[in-house]
């Protein structure tokens, strides 16, 4: 027989919310999750509703106009910009899995979410994230060929190479985190406290009863760790070599500065966003205020989709000067 979390049963019940477990067999079945992350946040969600929803309509706008320009300029059709693209893309799927819900939960007198969804929430925001690891590690190889091995750069980056490495970006994370969350799945929970503003797998994990068995779960995000890392330090590498090369030739200095220090940029804010929420979900402690806890928490989903369509868009030439043309144009017309 599984035990009760108690504590969480009698919130439920002061709450007057619906109940959050199913009684099967003498088994406890948890069917909703309560996100504690908003707790702090009674006296200011109004206004934190409007800085929300302006800045998800920030993030919606910047990713959608790259990408519309990237689709509709067919100079624009090569290798890096599809890549970008791709790179926009990701940064609209795991906002999306958020700011909505987040924007009801702050009007709503109970930030519960349903067992379905907080797995399906935690799926996406991992996914997300080694998404965004994916596709840097491919842009980071798309400009060694162009820097280090123009000759091959053609002949190396077909069409079909770029639609492969971009569905390697995509579909590995997809299938590691299917197995992770049907792993979790399985589990029986002894809680629903959910000290975060959205779900991730190993929140969920952390409520499994005593006497579940979660080692394959632990091997399987070990395995996955080992997996990112391995992409990580691929990424590190390439922009050692990529920066003792070009710093021989003026030439490959500018050829890097203009198409490599965007990809820096994202990737020293995306390192420094994951950094920090892994190291605080790990080992942080649970006295930190609740509003820097989800700072933390979010900085994946703040910096990184604001940050990456505004870089490249100020720093690749191209899609500068498409902005820019696009912007007289509109000008040119009113007057």
């Amino acid at each position: 027989m599984h035990s009760w979390c108690d504590t969480d049963k009698e919130e439920f019940e002061e709450k007057g919310m619906t109940s959050t477990y199913l009684i099967m067999d003498n088994v406890s079945v948890v069917r909703f999750f309560i996100l504690s992350g908003l707790n702090e946040t009674n006296d200011y969600r109004v206004t934190l509703f409007t800085f929300t929803l302006l800045y998800y309509c920030m993030i919606l706008f910047f990713n959608i106009s790259i990408i519309m320009i990237i689709i509709l300029d067919q100079n624009l059709h090569e290798p890096m910009y599809i890549l970008l693209c791709s790179f926009c893309m990701n940064g609209l799927y795991g906002t999306t899995c958020f700011y909505p819900k987040f924007l009801l939960d702050l009007f709503s007198s109970s930030q519960q979410i349903s067992y379905e969804w907080c797995l399906l929430q935690a799926f996406v925001m991992y996914s997300f994230a080694c998404c965004e690891v994916s596709i840097l590690a491919v842009m980071a190889y798309d400009r060694y060929l162009a820097i280090c091995r123009p000759l091959h750069y053609q002949s190396v980056m077909t069409k079909r190479k770029v639609s492969q490495l971009i569905c390697f970006s995509w579909f590995t994370p997809f299938c590691i985190f299917s197995i992770n969350v049907l792993l979790t799945s399985r589990l029986k929970l002894c809680g629903v406290k959910i000290d975060r503003l959205f779900c991730v797998n190993w929140a969920i994990v952390k409520l499994a009863c005593y006497e579940s068995d979660t080692f394959s779960n632990n091997i399987t995000a070990y395995f996955t760790l080992i997996i990112y890392l391995s992409q990580g330090l691929f990424i590190i590498w390439t922009y050692m070599y990529l920066i003792r090369t070009c710093v021989k030739s003026k030439n490959e200095r500018v050829k890097f500065m203009q198409t490599c220090v965007p990809h820096l940029a994202s990737l020293f804010t995306f390192i420094v966003a994951v950094l920090f929420d892994l190291m605080h979900m790990r080992f942080g402690s649970t006295d930190l205020p609740q509003s820097l806890q989800n700072f933390i928490a979010m900085e994946i989903l703040l910096l990184p989709p604001v940050m990456n369509p505004l870089v490249y868009g100020f720093k690749l030439t191209k899609i500068r000067n498409r902005i820019l043309g696009c912007v007289f144009l509109q000008e040119n017309y009113r007057h």
